[in-house]
């Protein structure tokens, strides 16, 4: 886990894709910024996707995501194989401590330095930083005992999360997709 954020993704039945992290950067112990945004969109809009680890990694890492989701036309499952792999081999970039969530409408995966392609076991919700399992848990409970929209789940557990890990603060945005 990296103490640095909170991200978290959710995908509903229904076709809407939402990803929230929360906008604080740490050095050590000292907060460096407060409103920062490790989430954005790619592949002209049709893909989320959201960072944990070193800022400075995280625009390398989403231009050379990109990169590979425009070469397969959109196709994600091809983009993250082929991301990952490149990110896996190249001797400078496997060092960085740093995981990626993507997705979109149909699909949702974590990605990592040493070639980790994950898709969630429900195919809905994953998390990534310091809060995230504090987000994910809350997340899965919100899902199964509300009817909060796929957006305020999102929010809710980001504000969980922002509550419990040190690392993450209220400071939330969210992107989605479809409805």
């Amino acid at each position: 886990m990296f103490d640095a954020t909170t991200i978290l993704a959710y995908r509903s039945e229904s076709g809407e894709a939402v990803i929230g992290g929360d906008g604080q950067v740490t050095h050590g112990s000292t907060v460096l910024k407060g409103n920062a945004t490790k989430i954005r969109t790619v592949g002209d809009g049709r893909v989320l996707s959201g960072f944990a680890g070193s800022t400075a990694d995280a625009f390398n890492l989403f231009d050379m995501f990109e990169k590979h989701l425009n070469s397969k036309k959109g196709d994600l499952l091809k983009s993250v194989i082929a991301f990952s792999k490149e990110w896996r081999k190249d001797k400078y970039l496997r060092q960085l401590e740093a995981m990626m969530i993507v997705l979109n409408q149909k699909h949702i995966y974590i990605l990592s330095g040493t070639g980790d392609v994950v898709e969630p076991e429900d195919g809905c919700i994953a998390s990534i930083g310091s809060g995230g399992n504090y987000a994910i848990s809350a997340a899965r409970a919100l899902k199964n005992h509300s009817k909060l929209s796929p957006e305020k789940i999102v929010r809710e557990s980001l504000l969980i999360a922002s509550k419990l890990c040190i690392y993450t603060n209220d400071n939330i945005k969210i992107l989605k997709l479809g409805k």
